[in-house]
């Protein structure tokens, strides 16, 4: 495809994405930090100690945002933190985070806010985390006291974030904490977690009302692959049906109206109705899918790569169609406005991140085109950080991190997308200085 002029909305938000655990260092009453300590479980044998030292570096990454010049910026609240101990809150946390949100709104930087972003305090892991029933009356406590101590600075929530993501690592495949290796854990998870986010839409909206503010928004965010059969056979159309039934329909169903598909077989456990404003899409890649009859606890499937396709620095395929085909999907399935809450790559380099960038938010274009409602795109993420299982090897940051200074320097990917946000577009200047297209 040609590159060219395109511009969003004035009303559209740009932003950038990040999680709490995963920059702010400083806490050691998480799931995750615990779990870094093991040994082996980090690709790199970091840990989230220092992370991006974000907790004490507020005032610099606002700047940086700024910078950017985006007008949106979703982060997340750090459990942990906030109720160290179950039923006791900490108002130095919650002073913290009234802060942080100021700054943001001072900035002209519209915060959306995630409740759950993986890590856990260690009270709630060692008591059966979301395997155990108790998590959705706890997660709601935890939601409502949120919302009472920093509903007046946030409208948009979104409750839970990628929960397939979380319960595979941490359930299913056992490479993220707590380490299990269980479907049913998966499915006991699965079901506490489409609860949880049930409890927590409604909390957020009856909590906010009485504060008297309007204009709620409360949403999940779904991490959602392509998945394509490798070869088109019917053997492989059916483990792609299987792979989507139970790693991303159960989700998006079940939060969105409260059908639980497995294990109670379509019924509402939660009550049925309409639990979600908005869509949050997380999109990175697609993934090819072989049938393998020997393997039915992976849904019959064998995941890869297209051949000869283009991938970034963790072997991801970099597909930019996929996000106007996953947003096109659901927006017609569910008829709710799109965020797009995460989207980036893995680039140490920036050798491909700006090109990236480029043809995905085309995508964005030629969604609001056809008539998708989409109203914001985060890039994941604002800076290097502590990226999960792979520590600090994965670089998908707009601003390349030090890790041992803790130096911040804005990349030539960051540079591309703050000219974007301050055009909301791309212009013919655009074209040449970053991919040479003369006008």
């Amino acid at each position: 495809m040609k590159d060219e002029v395109f511009s969003l909305p004035a009303d559209f938000t740009l932003g950038t994405a990040t999680a709490s655990l995963q920059i702010e260092g400083g806490d050691t009453n998480n799931s995750w930090y615990r779990w870094s300590m093991k040994g082996g479980t980090v690709k790199d044998g970091t840990n989230s100690l220092v992370a991006c030292d974000h907790w004490n570096r507020i005032d610099e990454d606002v700047s940086l945002m700024k910078k950017l010049r985006v007008n949106g910026y979703r982060m997340s609240l750090e459990w942990s933190r906030i109720e160290p101990e179950e039923g006791t809150f900490s108002a130095t946390a919650f002073e913290h985070y009234r802060e942080e949100l100021v700054k943001l709104r001072e900035a002209g930087i519209e915060p959306m806010v995630t409740l759950h972003h993986f890590s856990n305090p260690l009270w709630l892991e060692d008591d059966g985390g979301w395997t155990d029933p108790r998590v959705v009356g706890r997660f709601e406590r935890y939601t409502e006291e949120a919302v009472r101590r920093l509903g007046d600075l946030v409208s948009r929530w979104a409750t839970i974030n990628e929960p397939n993501v979380y319960l595979h690592g941490g359930y299913l495949e056992g490479f993220w904490p707590p380490g299990e290796r269980s479907v049913s854990s998966f499915f006991r998870g699965a079901v506490h977690m489409i609860g949880a986010h049930i409890a927590a839409y409604r909390t957020i909206h009856a909590v906010r009302s009485v504060l008297g503010h309007d204009g709620t928004a409360v949403g999940p965010v779904h991490h959602l692959r392509v998945f394509d059969p490798l070869a088109d056979r019917p053997g492989e159309r059916f483990a792609c049906r299987l792979t989507d039934r139970f790693f991303q329909r159960l989700f998006t169903e079940g939060m969105a109206t409260g059908r639980v598909l497995v294990p109670s077989s379509g019924r509402y456990p939660f009550g049925r109705g309409d639990f979600q404003d908005f869509f949050g899409v997380n999109y990175y890649t697609r993934d090819m899918v072989a049938f393998r009859p020997c393997k039915p606890g992976r849904m019959f499937a064998e995941l890869s790569v297209r051949e000869g396709a283009a991938v970034n620095d963790l072997g991801w395929e970099i597909y930019p169609e996929g996000l106007y085909r996953i947003c096109r999907k659901y927006y017609e399935q569910y008829r709710k406005p799109v965020y797009i809450t995460e989207n980036g790559t893995c680039d140490a380099a920036d050798a491909f991140r700006t090109r990236y960038v480029y043809d995905h938010l085309r995508e964005v274009r030629r969604l609001i085109d056809d008539g998708i409602d989409v109203r914001g795109y985060y890039h994941w993420t604002l800076m290097d950080n502590f990226e999960w299982a792979e520590g600090e090897s994965a670089r998908f940051g707009l601003i390349e991190t030090d890790y041992e200074t803790q130096k911040r320097t804005i990349r030539p990917s960051g540079k591309f997308y703050a000219d974007f946000c301050k055009n909301r577009g791309v212009t013919d200047a655009m074209l040449k200085r970053y991919f040479g297209v003369k006008q």
